[in-house]
């Protein structure tokens, strides 16, 4: 079922990720009234009406595009933690954030996206990753390699011995082991920041425009259609213990994707430094 899928039509998961962020996300750009945005866990962690309606959207289509799948979207989880344990059962998952980078969507920036990414045990197959205020849309499919906005796209590498340009999690928001080991980065030979819509970092690695990520946290809706864009790109991706990231848990953070091996080993040993 999952192959037959894989080897259709895909532009319909494309104009369904289109769809969803026409109807229910850039209406509301820079529209959001003060009791559409809630908070979760904290200021860091927001909500809009946006973010739930989009994801419900999605569920809705993605699922009729491919009967017997399921979705693990972040909305869902939030509701019934109980949601995220498809990711290791035998029916397909859609894994779905609808909004990525809500902070920068309340604030009225663009520089948010939707997030879709499709799996099967723990394998990823194919990510979507849509910047609709920037009408810019990368897709990844495993062995078929990446795209931006249909023009192939591949991640390079750095000039040996370059100065590394990197993404990171704000170490105050982590254990106090994984902020020792993400201050690695605060050292010479890199020039880290904080991160701002996990999707577009990924998406900037898978470009060359940037040469690392190093995240602390693992929720699958942030990182499955990054990880395989990248991969897709050519780059390369690993954990803190040195073992590949595992969409379903357990890993040990924080982990890196690069722009290729070699990077991800020098992003690697500043964790380890710092750690």
């Amino acid at each position: 079922m999952i192959d037959e899928f894989l080897a259709g039509d895909l532009t319909e998961v494309e104009a369904a990720v289109r769809a969803a962020a026409a109807a229910e996300i850039m209406p509301r750009f820079r529209q959001l009234a003060a009791d559409e945005i809630v908070e979760k866990s904290g200021p860091h962690d927001l909500v809009t009406v946006a973010d739930r309606l989009a994801e419900e959207h999605l569920t809705a289509a993605l699922t009729r595009l491919l009967p017997g799948s399921v979705v693990v979207g972040e909305e869902a989880v939030h509701a019934d933690p109980a949601v995220y344990d498809a990711l290791g059962g035998d029916a397909p998952v859609w894994i779905v954030d609808p909004v990525d980078g809500t902070r920068q969507f309340v604030r009225g920036e663009p520089g948010f996206c939707t997030l879709v990414a499709l799996a099967h045990r723990g394998d990823l197959l194919a990510s979507w990753t849509y910047a609709a205020a920037l009408d810019e849309m990368a897709i990844a499919v495993r062995g078929r390699g990446a795209t931006l906005d249909g023009e192939p796209i591949r991640a390079g590498s750095p000039v040996p011995g370059a100065v590394l340009h990197v993404a990171m999690s704000h170490p105050d928001y982590t254990t106090d082991a994984q902020k020792r080991a993400l201050l690695g980065l605060r050292t010479e030979g890199f020039e880290a920041r904080p991160c701002g819509s996990a999707g577009l970092e990924y998406l900037y690695v898978a470009l060359g425009e940037q040469d690392a990520v190093a995240f602390n946290w693992e929720y699958a809706w942030d990182h499955a259609a990054g990880l395989l864009l990248v991969a897709e790109a050519g780059g390369a991706q690993a954990t803190l213990s040195g073992a590949p990231f595992r969409i379903t848990g357990g890993n040990t953070l924080p982990f890196t994707a690069a722009r290729d091996e070699a990077t991800v080993e020098r992003v690697l040993q500043a964790l380890r430094g710092g750690a």
